[in-house]
């Protein structure tokens, strides 16, 4: 097991890197406002969700292969960008249908909200990057089994992100359900929500390097 003061020092670390808003907060407004509260919660469910084999392959030394080749980094990166782009296309295609959906309480399928989020967190490379470079600074190779180590230091992020994540998809599908007393309004909030995936993909596509 990873030693306390170490699980402690991680987690306060995760805690400060897992606040300050970056490219899943925007993931996450963009789907509650295209989607409303149960769709955005689902989607922080699925993000999760898609880190742990991202976890998984760090641990056990497939993450550092993934980030230590240009090719297979590059091919990682554009593929949960596209993927992002589409999600934002496909909401602002939609925006009528949403308002429709949001005012009428239609069910959505749970599903298909899991597994896009899914997508999105298991093809995101710079998971990926943060877990090979942190997760191995909090690690006591004296006490033995280093991958279960740095499983458990992957859990303890997976557990802070669900809920920062998911405290910031209530916040905005409350703005949502303000703006949903019009369906005008709402086509404008799912649009806008769907250009903010739009504009995250091509964020994670032209910037950062390969590291």
């Amino acid at each position: 097991m990873v030693p306390t003061q170490n699980a402690l020092a991680f987690t306060l670390a995760a805690f400060v890197l897992i606040v300050i808003p970056g490219p899943s907060v925007l993931f996450t407004i963009g789907r509650a406002l295209a989607l409303g509260r149960t769709g955005g919660l689902l989607s922080v469910l699925g993000n999760a969700l898609g880190q742990l084999p991202l976890i998984a392959a760090v641990a056990f030394g497939v993450g550092a292969i993934v980030t230590e080749s240009a090719v297979l980094f590059t091919i990682v990166k554009v593929a949960g960008s596209l993927y992002l782009v589409y999600l934002g296309v496909q909401a602002i295609r939609h925006r009528t249908e949403s308002a429709r959906v949001a005012t009428a309480g239609a069910p959505r399928s749970v599903w298909r909200q899991l597994r896009e989020g899914f997508l999105v967190g298991v093809t995101n490379p710079k998971s990926i990057a943060f877990f090979v470079a942190v997760l191995p600074q909090f690690v006591d190779v004296g006490a033995g089994a280093v991958p279960l180590q740095m499983m458990e230091l992957g859990l303890i992020f997976f557990v802070l992100a669900l809920v920062s994540d998911g405290v910031w998809a209530l916040a905005a599908a409350g703005a949502r359900t303000w703006f949903g007393r019009s369906p005008k309004r709402i086509e404008t909030l799912t649009a806008t929500g769907g250009g903010l995936m739009i504009g995250l993909g091509g964020i994670l596509l032209f910037t950062g390097s390969k590291h």
